[in-house]
């Protein structure tokens, strides 16, 4: 009987951990990033009268991270979301 099972070291496990969670906070800051530049281009491209409002307010900085920071971390779960649901596990086995 054949097992398909991974049989690493305890230094090629913890590398092989590393990488993944490098994987996953490259993939998280760049949906963080996404997210951001989005709430920028809602606020500047002045989408349903957002950025009018935002420039009458007499203070605006915390409904502009009310709005970004939302944005950023749905952002960056939906983009990590997508990075793990397409890891090439198949091919990293094959080596």
């Amino acid at each position: 009987m054949t097992t398909d099972r991974d049989e690493l070291t305890p230094e090629e496990a913890r590398r092989d951990h590393w990488e993944m969670l490098r994987f996953l906070a490259v993939n998280a800051l760049f949906g963080a990033g996404l997210g951001i530049m989005v709430a920028i281009a809602l606020i500047w491209l002045d989408i349903g009268g957002l950025g009018t409002r935002l420039g009458h307010a007499s203070n605006p900085v915390l409904p502009v991270f009310m709005i970004a920071i939302p944005l950023g971390l749905t952002f960056a779960a939906a983009v990590t979301a997508s990075a793990v649901m397409l890891m090439p596990y198949k091919k990293k086995k094959q080596r």
